[in-house]
């Protein structure tokens, strides 16, 4: 087991954080060794509803990792200095930002909160001006080393979040599952994972519906599903759509378990009571939904309640932290620089990051551990890192806090 630090609160003032366009830098190269490490990170700042929440959050997690890592020492003993950039949520905002940002001031990282759609956007950039770079919004190809080698996704992916909801559901003794999604790009990936996961579990799939994601009413999806015997649902619902897949369900008057994938646990719906969610009604009396272990309050975690603490003092987190994966981003870094022995050199720093010698000596919370391959740039989660709790209050981000 890696060691941990001990729990601090560091202040605001230690980290060197800069807002986007203020920095005096003027040359489009990256920082050199004595030179602050530059990380730019982009989010929906301006963003309305569930979009802004969890851009709020993703940068307040980045921000805290940055407080963390500088009173560590930085990285490779470079401070990190922080520029945050309003993408708005819009994949060509983000564009335009992030070459700007390269135009103006070459950074050595590069960070987003999501959607994967700025994912999508953005990487090909990246890899052109072979910037290292983390996406919490995985797309069907940014794990693979062969298209994006300097990308590294810290948050579970499609087929990690199927492998985890089969092996709930198969814990609990379901032999028929149904399958719903989005039409997204996401949801329909996570449809095509399920049917996969599902027969190498040797589960039956009652069915794989998808929905449009602009869709008022999924009542024909579901009856699809009911009709084909299912006995539990996996769901995939991000947003608006969720609330109406849950209407549905009760329209129908189906009473089966309900597995929501982490698009649901990010959906503040069902952390809140009415009229600004579901939390506490019979809607959402089936439901469990899928988050990691630093998303569920436990008094004894170190290393989480580090991150919660860190972000808490910060700012207010104002959504769950299933979109905090930017604050294992830099002790991921930190740990590569090390046995790299370089802070600027991006395709060492990528080699190193693929060792199990830095995934276990960074000392993470988001994840425990990463399991980042040559063959593959994902986290590759153990199944232990992933929970399924029924919808509670939220406190700083996090389900089951008895405070709640």
């Amino acid at each position: 087991m890696k060691s941990r630090r001990p729990v601090f609160v560091a202040a605001v003032a230690a980290s060197v954080l800069t807002i986007a366009g203020c920095g005096s830098a003027d040359s489009a190269e990256a920082g050199g060794a004595d030179q602050p490490y530059r990380v730019l990170v982009t989010g929906g700042i301006s963003a309305q509803g569930v979009l802004k929440a969890n851009a709020d959050t993703s940068i307040l997690a980045t921000k805290a990792g940055v407080e963390v890592q500088n009173q560590a020492g930085g990285i490779g003993g470079r401070q990190i200095e922080l520029t945050v950039v309003d993408d708005a949520g819009d994949a060509t905002i983000a564009v335009t930002k992030v070459r700007e940002a390269i135009n103006k001031q070459k950074p050595d990282l590069v960070l987003n909160s999501g959607p994967s759609s700025i994912g999508a956007a953005v990487l090909p950039i990246l890899k052109q001006n072979k910037i290292l770079s983390f996406n919490v919004a995985p797309t069907q190809d940014s794990t693979d080393p062969s298209k994006f080698p300097l990308n590294f996704d810290l948050a579970p992916g499609a087929a990690d979040n199927a492998r985890g909801i089969v092996g709930h559901a198969k814990e609990k003794g379901y032999d028929s599952i149904g399958v719903i999604h989005g039409s997204t790009a996401y949801g329909e990936l996570f449809g095509k994972e399920m049917t996969s996961a599902l027969e190498k579990a040797g589960l039956k799939q009652a069915g794989n519906e998808e929905y449009e994601a602009t869709a008022l009413d999924m009542t024909a999806q579901l009856q699809s599903l009911k009709n084909a015997g299912a006995q539990a649902l996996a769901l995939d619902a991000y947003g608006a759509p969720l609330g109406y897949v849950l209407q549905s369900m009760q329209r129908l008057g189906w009473d089966v378990p309900l597995i929501g994938n982490t698009s649901v646990a990010s959906t503040s719906l069902v952390a809140n009571e009415p009229p600004n969610g579901v939390l506490g009604t019979p809607e959402v009396k089936n439901l469990v939904a899928q988050v990691f272990t630093s998303t569920v309050y436990d008094p004894n975690n170190a290393a989480v309640n580090q991150m919660v603490d860190t972000m808490a003092s910060l700012g207010t987190i104002p959504s769950t932290l299933i979109i905090a994966d930017n604050y294992d981003a830099f002790p991921l870094v930190a740990a590569a620089a090390e046995k790299a022995g370089t802070t600027t050199d991006a395709e060492k720093l990528a080699e190193a990051l693929e060792t199990e010698e830095v995934q276990q000596n960074a000392e993470t919370a988001f994840l425990s551990r990463y399991n980042f391959t040559a063959d593959n740039h994902g986290p590759n989660p153990a199944q232990d890192e992933m929970k399924f709790i029924a919808p509670t209050k939220v406190v700083n981000g996090q389900f089951g806090n008895p405070a709640a």
